[in-house]
């Protein structure tokens, strides 16, 4: 396959980036998205050119660090996989492929391809944990939890924090990311503990760190690598609101 990449190059989050071409040639179909990144690299290295800076680590569709939005989609054209995941039989030989980082004010631009996600490590560092002594590791089956509030939290904790749902989003929300971290502790017993001062941190924290609000369009649920419903928004509003009552 021989393709033409139009690539974001950025020097840092404070400098004014743009678009470059590039062309790269003899591509296999069975190469995976990085890869073709990785042979544009060491071409660039080779004819002495600084190569593209893109984020990456485990290649294996767990980690998220992949995030990169290609022909104007989170993680590219394909669904439930992250960008590491994606292969060059998605495709077709001679296509121009439109390579940007993901745009959300709170995800800055590092270099290049890669950008600043700490800003979902602040949300979890301000409550999305359990703190409270729950005592020592209880027999497995001491504490029954129903099946679908075991399979509900299951579900949310699938969650890996990539941040496709935010830079997807219109408004640049976090909602699903925070939803999908609070409904997944508040489906068990020794995440209620926490529960009404867990979703009022969280989400004071994603409003102080500029995250825009949810106007429930849905594309964060289309784009999200790992299918986290909509429904857990509707429990973090839930948790929110009751919350909020209590005080």
């Amino acid at each position: 396959m021989n393709l033409t990449l139009k690539i974001w190059r950025q020097k840092n989050a404070k400098a004014s980036g743009a678009f470059e071409t590039y062309t790269v040639n003899d591509v296999s179909p069975d190469s995976s998205f990085l890869e073709m990144l990785d042979i544009l690299n060491n071409n660039l290295i080779h004819e002495g050119k600084e190569p593209i800076v893109f984020d990456h680590d485990c290649r294996e569709g767990i980690c998220g660090m992949c995030s990169l939005h290609i022909n104007g989609r989170a993680h590219g054209p394909d669904s439930e996989i992250t960008t590491c995941q994606l292969h060059m039989r998605k495709f077709k030989d001679g296509d121009t492929i439109v390579i940007e980082p993901w745009r959300s004010a709170a995800f800055p631009v590092i270099k290049d391809l890669a950008v600043d996600r700490s800003a979902y490590d602040k949300i979890l560092q301000a409550g999305g944990f359990i703190s409270v002594n729950t005592g020592g590791v209880p027999d497995g089956n001491a504490i029954p939890i129903p099946k679908p509030d075991a399979d509900e939290s299951m579900d949310a904790a699938a969650c890996i924090g990539c941040g496709a749902c935010a830079a997807t989003c219109k408004n640049g929300s976090a909602m699903l990311f925070v939803a999908a971290r609070v409904s997944s502790l508040a489906k068990l017993p020794q995440g209620r503990i926490e529960g009404a001062r867990r979703a009022k941190a969280m989400v004071a924290k994603m409003d102080e760190l500029g995250f825009g609000n949810c106007t429930n369009i849905g594309a964060c649920e289309a784009e999200c690598p790992k299918l986290i419903s909509l429904t857990h928004i509707a429990r973090l509003n839930r948790e929110f609101l009751s919350a909020k009552f209590r005080d």
